[in-house]
């Protein structure tokens, strides 16, 4: 039943990629009126770009509102400081064009550099800040009197856009980030069921892995839905905190799960019953219907697991000849039974909150990851691309080069951050090349034939409704997105259509070849390497083991949760298409949160004062072994004595004392040495 449900999940995810669902309609319908109307009320304000407004309903249309919201929000923030850059730039440096051109590009590899380091939305707003600048100073070229008059009608489109784009996704049929988390949290927890009962079922392990890839890609998703909620309305606020926990504890359950699998021990009358029960309980949550309506009662029996799991088991009973590895495996059944119990009680949280009180926290002792390499070589080809064209544009006094180097602007810092940027920005040429004849048709043939907003909706509703449907579809977001925006650009709608095609091929023809430049750009300019990013975060996840292991304060469990699930979060885009090399980073890093947890495990227990202090002693020089090996050796490098020693350690714990203290901390020490085994490269430091 498991399987069955699993194979129909993804015949239907293959399927939603051609059918667009009800949601999909109703976001393409949304996204078209409220373009329509934001079109309507720039006619009535008499402002000079009326298409600025209807396509900023395009660039920020999302499905879910509080995504509506939030880009609406950064690209706000973003127009504004663009605007405010523009007018300081030229009116200081607006006399000398050559001096203008360098400043311009030198704020927009500053912005480039900035949106690196940050996350969705605010790297969009980051990105906007500096090619905004670009747009609204090079048609005050020459004319610097005009700026201030340019950057308020930029600024007053692009809020008339965001207004009816943030209104109508939240007023007509909403779909709501709070209701999609939830929704999206539940389909999670079905997905780890489904993958609990195969691994605990010997299932296939390529369509384990499958599942295990995309559960990691979903918890992504989840943590970004929490960023846009908080922003959709302040009353989510209080239910921000148990998403991010939740996904830690997803995450938690995740490697446990998989530990298990890639664990199994041979049969024994110890590990028998714990794992059937787990396996049975699993397997109903995921097959039964409507099984998360109520989680009191998997709440109840995960309970009842995890405490007979932590239950030493009696000697008497057969455990084979190894029970360390008896309760090792019996202690990572415990650490899955009380991740998913977290899991569930997570999903409660967010459909019942309630107000939490203040309470004293201190900082982790762990640092959040930057990746300031990457963003300086961003930086440095945004500003340096940007720079070359707007030199050519100056030499050349070509007028339509100066929709080249916004452009070129546009794309190499929008796009800079992309783990493929290539294929990012190709897709943006093929959506913007697909628009040319359309917009040609409307605009210079239909449009000046037929003029009026009758025949202006009569002419774009059935090319954009289409455009928009695959806007909600994500395979096909990237070219749609291009085709809209570009579309409406080309178009250029006003209330008097006129045929001047002489213009519009000029004007298309910058477009086009600024893309190609910024292609050519990336391709050949400090080319970027996604593993070179991803080895970067690979380190700093070492760094973050090690730091548990040596720093003097231990930081709370949920803490490093969340710190690991971040960098997890920053790794999928990276490595998530790159085969059986990227599967193994991925379970790298799940199988390092898991490491992470089990030195927590062993710091808390050498500050027990019933732990004997030569265990203690031990306890310590194992972790500064396991830093050592965490920050010196590299791949390929043989295996320090840290994996043996672990295994030494953890075989005379249980040889001198059998309590169930000591024989926990055996337990963690086993994990960390099945860890490591597992994934040796990961655990090594990198030679680049």
């Amino acid at each position: 039943m498991t399987w069955a449900r699993l194979k129909a999940y993804f015949e239907t995810s293959l399927a939603g990629l051609t059918q667009p669902t009800r949601s999909d309609w109703i976001f393409a319908l949304r996204t078209v009126s409220a373009g329509l109307i934001a079109l309507l009320a720039a006619y009535a304000l008499k402002l000079d770009h009326p298409q600025w407004a209807m396509m900023t309903v395009f660039i920020v249309a999302q499905p879910v509102a509080g995504m509506v919201l939030a880009k609406g929000f950064y690209r706000l923030l973003g127009t504004l400081a663009g605007g405010l850059a523009a007018i300081g730039i030229t009116t200081i440096f607006g006399t000398n064009p050559w001096v203008l051109v360098t400043v311009l590009a030198v704020w927009i590899g500053i912005c480039t550099f900035v949106s690196s380091l940050l996350r969705n939305p605010e790297a969009y707003g980051a990105a906007l800040a500096g090619y905004t600048a670009m747009i609204i100073g090079l048609p005050a070229f020459g004319q610097p009197h005009l700026i201030v008059d340019l950057a308020v009608a930029r600024c007053a489109e692009i809020v008339l856009g965001i207004v009816c784009a943030g209104v109508t996704s939240r007023l007509i049929l909403p779909k709501l980030a709070s209701d999609a988390i939830i929704s999206r949290l539940k389909r999670c927890i079905l997905d780890l069921a489904t993958y609990a009962a195969g691994a605990f079922s010997g299932g296939d392990t390529a369509t384990l892995s499958a599942l295990h890839r995309k559960l990691i890609a979903d918890t992504q998703t989840l943590g970004e839905m929490r960023a846009y909620a908080r922003l959709e309305a302040p009353s989510f606020a209080p239910r921000a905190h148990p998403v991010r926990r939740t996904i830690g504890q997803l995450l938690s359950a995740l490697s446990a799960a998989r530990a298990l699998h890639s664990h199994a021990a041979p049969k024994n009358a110890a590990l028998i019953p714990v794992r059937s029960q787990l396996q049975a309980l699993v397997g109903d949550l995921a097959a039964k219907p409507g099984a998360l309506d109520d989680t009191a009662s998997w709440v109840k029996q995960l309970d009842a697991i995890s405490a007979k799991a932590r239950q030493l088991p009696d000697a008497s009973v057969d455990q084979g000849d190894d029970r360390v590895g008896t309760i090792t495996r019996l202690t990572i059944a415990a650490d899955f039974a009380e991740a998913l119990k977290q899991v569930l009680r997570g999903l409660d949280a967010l459909r019942s909150p309630v107000t939490r009180t203040g309470r004293a926290s201190r900082q982790p002792a762990l640092v959040v990851h930057r990746d300031y390499p990457g963003a300086s070589r961003n930086a440095v080809r945004a500003a340096l691309a940007t720079l070359l064209v707007a030199a050519f544009w100056l030499t050349t006094k070509w007028s339509e080069a100066a929709g080249t180097v916004i452009l070129v602007a546009v794309v190499s810092s929008l796009f800079a951050a992309r783990p493929d940027p290539v294929q990012v920005s190709w897709g943006f040429f093929k959506g913007t090349l697909l628009a040319l004849p359309f917009a040609f048709l409307v605009g210079q043939i239909a449009l000046p034939a037929l003029p009026g907003f009758g025949w202006f909706v009569l002419f774009v509703v059935p090319i954009l409704v289409p455009t928009a449907l695959g806007m909600a579809n994500p395979r096909y977001v990237g070219v749609a997105t291009a085709f809209a925006i570009n579309f409406l650009a080309f178009l250029s709608p006003h209330q008097a259509m006129t045929y001047d095609p002489g213009p519009f091929f000029a004007g298309s023809a910058s477009v086009l070849v600024g893309i190609l430049l910024a292609i050519g750009v990336f391709i050949a300019v400090l080319p970027a390497d996604p593993w070179l990013a991803a080895n970067r975060i690979v380190r700093a996840m070492r760094e973050d083991l090690a730091r548990l292991c040596l720093h003097e304060r231990v930081p709370r469990r949920s803490a490093f949760e969340s710190l690991a699930y971040d960098r997890i979060n920053q790794l999928m885009p990276l490595v998530q298409n790159s085969g059986r090399k990227g599967e193994a980073v991925l379970g790298g890093s799940v199988a390092a949160a898991t490491v992470g947890l089990e030195i927590l495990r062993l710091r808390g227990a050498s500050q027990n004062h019933a732990i004997p202090p030569e265990t203690t002693v031990s306890i310590a020089n194992f972790l500064r072994g396991l830093a050592r090996e965490l920050l010196f050796r590299s791949p390929g490098d043989p295996q320090t004595a840290t994996v043996a020693v672990a295994r030494q350690y953890a075989a005379g714990i249980a040889q001198r004392n059998a309590t169930g203290d000591m024989l926990q901390i055996a337990a963690s020490l086993r994990i960390i040495a099945a860890a490591m085994e597992d994934f040796p490269d990961f655990f090594a430091k990198d030679r680049g």
